[in-house]
């Protein structure tokens, strides 16, 4: 492996390293941002800690999710995306920022869809029901759900 090669793989490391130390600092127990991805109706592309707070501390390194352009994107798009059936009440309580995605649960989307949603690297979107989820790829960490976003 040549040395520019192994300096970007250690920088890229290093990053996501440090990328997902925000992720697991929320336990996900409900303090942070209680409400968050429950306000459809909310403009603005502030996202993820746009309370202020401690929560914003906590994901302040992270990406900026404009739930507005994602949702126009779904809009947009219907073909490239279907209906998931709802969740029980027991796993949606455990899609929650912070938490690990549980195993079975989420679905990859359309390679089309993909290409039109926001990309944020170190990051992916998922289905989970009728939720849209970003999970960390290193970790397997939420870090954002954009409830009843495919209904």
């Amino acid at each position: 492996m040549s040395r520019s090669r192994l300096l970007v793989v250690a920088v890229t490391s290093l990053s996501l390293m440090l990328g997902s130390l925000g992720a697991v600092a929320d336990p996900g127990n409900g303090k942070g941002n209680p409400v968050h991805g429950q306000g459809q109706g909310k403009q603005g592309g502030q996202g993820a800690g746009q309370k202020g707070g401690k929560g914003a501390e906590q994901w302040s390194h992270g990406p900026t999710i404009d739930r507005t352009s994602v949702i126009n994107v779904l809009h947009g798009y219907p073909d490239y995306w279907s209906r998931g059936a709802d969740l029980p009440p027991g796993v949606r309580k455990n899609l929650a920022r912070g938490k690990p995605l549980p195993p079975g649960i989420a679905k990859k989307l359309d390679d089309r869809l993909l290409g039109r949603l926001p990309h944020y690297d170190g990051y992916e979107w998922r289905q989970a029901g009728t939720d849209l989820i970003l999970v960390a790829i290193a970790t397997g960490i939420i870090y954002e759900v954009l409830t009843h976003v495919l209904d």
